[in-house]
């Protein structure tokens, strides 16, 4: 049997598409792709991605099945160095929670809140 990382896809649960889109494009610096829901249920942005590729792919999310907020669940977006994509998220519209502090052998982190009140992470090896 093929080993599979935990993560194979995941939704980030917004209430205003648009605002949440140029949220996210402002602070990773990526275009997000227009993506359709088979359902017709959802109205879905996706993240860049390779399927191919180590990570998990995911997009943001506008349903009436679920609600963004603050929980426990939190997604950490790869960066470089996770100081450059804090440094855009106050003049994105968002929150800087906990600015980057060491997670030892593991690298960085900053934890930070979107606009739509989702809590999220960017996570860098120097």
């Amino acid at each position: 049997m093929t080993k599979m990382n935990a993560v194979g896809w995941f939704d980030i649960y917004v209430s205003d598409l648009n605002r949440a889109v140029s949220f996210y494009e402002t602070v990773l610096g990526h275009k997000l792709e227009e993506m359709t829901d088979p359902t017709g249920q959802s109205q879905m942005m996706s993240f860049p991605a390779d399927m191919t590729s180590y990570g998990a792919a995911g997009a943001l999310t506008k349903s009436d099945h679920a609600s963004p907020g603050v929980g426990g669940t939190v997604v950490y977006f790869s960066a470089e160095d996770c100081a450059v994509e804090e440094s855009r998220v106050a003049a994105a519209g968002g929150k800087v929670i906990r600015p980057k502090f060491s997670i030892g052998e593991f690298g960085w982190v900053t934890l930070c809140q979107d606009t739509e009140g989702n809590m999220f992470g960017l996570n860098s090896l120097k």
